[in-house]
C-alpha cells in the first residue's frame, strides 16, 4: 500500500529499485508526521505540541562507524586517514540487505534540498524508518513548495533504518551500526542508530565533497548579516560548545543560519532550513527564542528528561546525555533570514573555548594566522561534558569539523584563504572559555564582554584601537576597548600566579605545535611561517 502526502511523486521508490514496503508515505507535512510518530509509539506530545523523543543508546553521532565506499572515483580524492573505507562488495551486500529489510515495513519519504543558492543546491530524498526522523529532516533541510514537488527529482538518496543491524563480517563495517556514503551511487545508508543528527551531517559531508570542485567553500559555521544590509555578513566557525549558535543569534542582526553554510563567488548561503540547538541548561532569560521553540508545535525535542504528568521539561537534567537538543525550522526565529542568503563575509570569526585560560577574549588575525587556527580547529572539552573527563582536554578538529570533511583539510584551508584574499575579510579569534585561571580555578569569560568585543569587531570600531602583539601566539590583541575591563584583554594579568600562567601558556603552545605538525608538508610558506613553535 502506498499513501501520498503529495499525490503522484515524479519518482517513486519503486522507480529507484526500492520495493515491497507495506506503506510508503511521501512528503507528509508536520501535522501528519507528528500524528504518525505518536500513533506508532515513537514518542509523546509535549507542551505546545512539541514532539518528545529518545534516541536510545545513541545520544550522539557515531563517527567511528562512518564509512566512504572506496572506488576509482574516490581513490585519490578522499582523505582516507580521516574516512574509513568500505569495499564495493561490502556496500553492495549492505544495500541489498537494507532494501530487503524495508519489505513489509512502513517508511516515510521526504523530498528536500540542501543549499539556499539554487545554483549550488543538492536535491535529496530521505527514506526514514521512523516518522519523527522524517519530521526532523523536514525541519533541518530546505523544503520545496508544494508546486516544486511536482518536478522534484532526487539527486541523492538517504536510507535510514534504525531497526536494521549491520553485520561487520558480511558488510565490512566496524559494528552493527553503520553510516556509509557512496559518492558514485549518490546514496547514503544509515543503520542501527536513532540519533537524528546522522541525517543532517551526512548531507553536510556530501556538500563538503561536492562544493570545493565548484570553487565553493563549505563551512561548519553560523552566519548573520546587518539588518537591511546583506553585504555586511559575518561567519562564525566553531565546534560544539564554543558559542556558535548563541553569538550569531544577535537580535540586532539577521540570522542566516546556525550551523552549515557555503561561500561562493556570489556570497554566503545557508545549507539548511532549520536549527538543531543544544538545550542543556537552556533558559528563557539567556536564549528566549530558542527556549520558546521547545514549546512549539512539531519541534523535535531529543533526549530531554520531563515530568510524565505535567510534561515540564528539565533543562538541567543531563542523566540521559549532555547532548540534549531540539530541532525546529528557521522560521521559528523572529530575525531569521527568509532567503538564507548573505553577501561576501566582511568578518570571519573563529570561535574557541579555551579551558586553559591562556587565550585572550579576542585577537586580530592575519590571513595566514587565520589559516593556521582554521586548520588547527582548537577548543577544549571540560569536566562534566563527557563521562571520564576530569581535566580540560584539548580538542583539535581541523576546519572546525573534521568528522564531516571527506577531502584533505588543506583543500578547505586553501579555499578559505582564497576567499579571504579576494574579499579582504577581517579575521578574528574569539575565546569564549576561561579567564583568570584554567577550568576549576578561573571563571568563564563574561558573555557581556564577548558581545561587546564582537560588536566592535563587526561594526569596524575595533580596528581603530591600539593593539599589542601576543608573545605566545603572535596575533594582535586590543589594549583597551570602551566598555571592556582592560585587565580581561591581557589574560596573564587575570591570573593571580603569573608564573603559573606562563607555564600553562607554554603547555598550550606545545599542544598547538604538536598537532600542526601533520599539516606542515601540505601548506604554503606563509602559513608555515605563521605556525608557532
Amino acid at each position: 500500500m502506498t499513501t501520498n502526502g503529495r499525490v503522484n511523486p515524479k519518482r517513486t521508490l519503486e522507480d529507484q529499485g526500492i520495493s515491497g514496503a507495506a506503506a510508503v508515505h511521501y512528503n507528509y507535512m508536520e501535522p501528519a508526521l507528528v500524528e504518525a510518530a505518536v500513533a506508532r509509539g515513537e514518542g509523546h506530545l509535549g507542551k505546545g505540541g512539541a514532539f518528545l523523543c529518545s534516541t536510545g543508546k545513541f545520544t550522539g553521532r557515531s563517527p567511528k562507524d562512518k564509512f566512504v565506499v572506496r572506488t576509482p572515483t574516490t581513490e585519490n580524492t578522499i582523505w582516507w586517514e580521516n574516512n574509513a573505507p568500505m569495499t564495493t562488495e561490502g556496500w553492495a551486500l549492505l544495500k541489498a540487505d537494507m532494501l530487503d529489510h524495508i519489505k513489509g515495513r512502513e517508511v516515510f519519504v521526504q523530498d528536500l534540498y540542501a543549499g539556499a543558492d539554487a545554483e549550488h543546491r543538492v536535491d535529496v530524498r530521505v527514506v526514514s524508518g521512523l516518522a519523527w526522523h522524517n519530521l526532523f529532516i523536514r525541519h533541518l533541510l530546505r523544503r520545496p513548495d508544494r508546486a516544486e514537488l511536482d518536478s522534484f527529482t532526487p539527486e541523492w538518496t538517504i536510507i535510514n533504518l534504525p531497526s536494521f543491524k549491520a553485520d561487520p563480517a558480511r558488510h565490512g563495517c566496524r559494528t552493527d551500526t553503520v553510516i556509509a556514503l557512496n559518492f558514485d551511487e549518490k546514496t547514503v545508508l544509515i543503520a542501527n542508530t536513532a540519533y537524528a543528527g546522522e541525517n543532517k551531517k551526512s548531507v553536510f559531508t556530501i556538500l563538503n565533497y561536492l562544493l570545493p570542485e565548484k570553487g565553493v567553500m563549505a563551512m561548519h559555521c553560523s552566519a548573520n548579516h546587518a539588518i537591511g544590509n546583506p553585504d555586511d555578513t559575518a561567519v562564525f566557525f566553531g565546534l560544539s560548545g564554543t558559542g556558535k549558535t548563541t553569538l550569531s543569534a544577535d537580535p540586532s542582526r539577521i540570522l542566516i543560519g546556525d550551523d552549515e553554510h557555503g561561500w561562493s563567488d556570489k556570497g554566503t548561503f545557508n545549507f539548511e532550513g532549520g536549527c538543531y540547538a543544544k538545550t542543556i541548561n537552556l533558559s528563557p532569560e539567556a536564549e528566549p527564542e530558542i527556549y520558546a521553540t521547545t514549546h512549539r508545535f512539531a519541534t523535535v525535542v531529543e533526549n530531554m528528561v520531563y515530568d510524565a504528568e505535567t510534561l515540564e521539561l528539565d533543562f538541567a537534567d543531563a542523566s540521559l546525555t549532555e547532548n540534549t537538543r531540539c530541532a525546529y525550522p528557521l522560521e521559528a526565529i523572529s530575525n531569521a533570514s527568509a532567503t538564507g542568503l548573505g553577501g561576501q563575509p566582511k568578518n570571519v570569526i573563529l570561535l574557541t573555548c579555551d579551558a586553559y585560560g591562556v587565550l585572550p577574549p579576542i585577537a586580530r588575525l592575519t590571513p595566514a594566522q587565520a589559516m593556521y587556527h582554521f586548520l588547527s580547529g582548537f577548543t577544549a572539552k571540560t569536566p562534566g561534558t563527557e563521562r571520564g573527563v576530569v581535566e580540560p582536554i584539548p580538542t583539535f578538529s581541523t576546519c572546525f569539523g573534521a568528522p564531516f570533511m571527506p577531502r584533505r583539510p588543506e583543500v578547505y584551508g586553501k579555499l578559505l584563504q582564497a576567499k579571504i584574499a579576494a574579499t579582504g575579510a577581517s579575521c578574528w579569534l574569539v575565546n569564549t572559555g576561561w579567564t583568570g585561571g584554567k577550568f576549576g580555578t578561573g571563571k568563564r569569560m563574561p558573555i557581556r564582554a564577548t558581545r561587546a568585543l564582537l560588536t566592535a569587531a563587526l561594526d569596524g570600531s575595533l580596528n581603530a584601537v591600539e593593539f599589542r602583539k601576543d608573545p605566545n601566539f603572535g596575533f594582535e590583541v586590543p589594549v583597551a576597548v570602551p566598555g571592556v575591563d582592560e585587565t580581561l584583554l591581557n589574560p596573564r594579568e587575570t591570573w593571580a600566579d603569573k608564573s603559573a600562567y606562563d607555564a600553562q601558556a607554554k603547555t598550550l603552545v606545545g599542544m598547538f605545535s604538536k598537532n600542526f605538525g601533520q599539516y606542515v608538508a601540505h601548506i604554503d610558506d606563509d602559513i608555515r611561517a605563521a605556525a608557532i613553535g
